[in-house]
């Protein structure tokens, strides 16, 4: 018998046990830290788009000036993998933002409430 120590990828406590299978037939674990943002996770996924770290790659190249196919291609995901990911992230950021000001022509900058 091995045993392997596992520890939550996000904030890295041991306290982790199994929580049942995918659909693949992949283990997924259940981080027991009642801080932790994320509490289910697999230890290895089948696909890069689905691992968080590839995700906020996503972001970040696009924030950089990266196109929808050139991240694809350099993170080895499917551009639709990305568009989704980034319209994911554009609906939770937009939410979590409370100091925008919806911009209602084109031609006008879009402003801050702090800048008015």
């Amino acid at each position: 018998m091995v045993l392997i120590s596992l520890t939550c990828p996000t904030c890295h406590e041991t306290d982790v046990v199994k929580y049942g299978q995918t659909s693949d037939g992949k283990q997924r674990f259940y981080c027991q830290n009642a801080q932790c943002p994320r509490q289910t996770f697999l230890q290895d996924y089948v696909y890069q788009g689905k691992i968080p770290e590839v995700k906020q790659q996503i972001v970040d190249m696009t924030m950089n000036g990266s196109g929808i196919r050139d991240t694809a291609r350099v993170l080895h995901v499917s551009p639709t993998t990305v568009i989704a990911t980034l319209k994911k992230r554009t609906r939770t950021s937009v939410s979590e933002s409370e100091n925008v000001v919806p911009c209602t022509t084109r031609s006008l900058p879009c402003r801050t409430q702090e800048s008015l």
